[in-house]
């Protein structure tokens, strides 16, 4: 648990995808001892491989053993079969909570949660124009905008946390194909991080993409996908753990996790 008056340490890691043949360390080797190294454990999204309420069950068994908090965010992984609301309760029901445009407060520290969606980054985000399908994309982009910052608007805790699958900035999609980058996440998700404080998010989806940046406001942003983790910190459990303190300063990573740098280019729509 955390000790008062000093640090909350958080544990973040995307895109276990549950259910893939040999994808990623056994769950017992990735959370074993989770309580020795964090207070909280965060994850974001692709939690399963096809979104079956199976996989789902295999993850809440390994989960419901583990002895701290839980907070967790869907990917487009766990809507692949449609069945995202059986997910999420199945995860629930062992302890986890689910974020889905709400907040949560757990030893002090906020969190919000949305899946996120696409749309591209800066000048080149896709725009509401032209075929209704295309406005319905972008629609769905600004919804889960709005419900990130409805998330934020209602937290009270003076620290926050945000938790998400896509990417909110592209500092952290580059080593991305520049093709597949509008299919990673969207700068709409960035605004709401610009109105209310935020201390750090957390974000998967881009596997081959930077570990770090940060947003137009300075903010810290990580992405946690694990494949991604497991080759910028070779030889150890993939976990981006990030310590919190309680009474005010910046977040930072343990020694550790410093030698990932930080990798930051032109946005390259701008």
């Amino acid at each position: 648990m955390a000790r008062l008056g000093e640090t909350v340490r958080i544990a973040a890691v995307g895109d276990m995808h549950l259910g893939r043949g040999s994808y990623g360390p056994p769950l017992q080797t990735l959370f074993g001892q989770i309580s020795e190294q964090a207070d909280i454990l965060v994850l974001c999204g692709d939690l399963t491989d096809r979104g079956e309420p199976e996989e789902a069950r295999l993850l809440a068994r390994a989960l419901s053993a583990i002895p701290v908090p839980i907070v967790a965010v869907l990917g487009n992984h766990d809507f692949e079969s449609g069945k995202q609301h059986e997910v999420s309760r199945i995860l629930c029901d062992a302890g986890v909570r689910v974020l889905d445009g709400e907040g949560a407060e757990i030893l002090g520290v906020g969190f919000a949660g949305v899946k996120g969606f696409a749309g591209g980054f800066g000048r080149r985000a896709l725009g509401p124009w032209g075929e209704e399908v295309i406005k319905r994309f972008v629609h769905e982009a600004l919804d889960e905008a709005l419900k990130l910052e409805t998330a934020l608007s209602r937290l009270r805790t003076p620290r926050k946390v945000v938790v998400l699958h896509y990417a909110p900035i592209v500092g952290t999609v580059e080593g991305e194909p520049l093709e597949i980058y509008p299919f990673l996440g969207c700068s709409r998700l960035e605004e709401p991080l610009s109105r209310y404080p935020v201390d750090v998010v957390f974000h998967g989806h881009a596997h081959n993409g930077a570990p770090e940046g940060r947003t137009m406001g300075d903010v810290p942003v990580y992405n946690v996908s694990m494949s991604l983790l497991e080759k910028t910190f070779p030889g150890r459990p993939p976990l981006r753990i990030v310590e919190l303190p309680k009474d005010g300063g910046p977040p930072a990573s343990p020694a550790t996790d410093r030698r990932a740098g930080e990798r930051r280019s032109p946005d390259p729509a701008s």
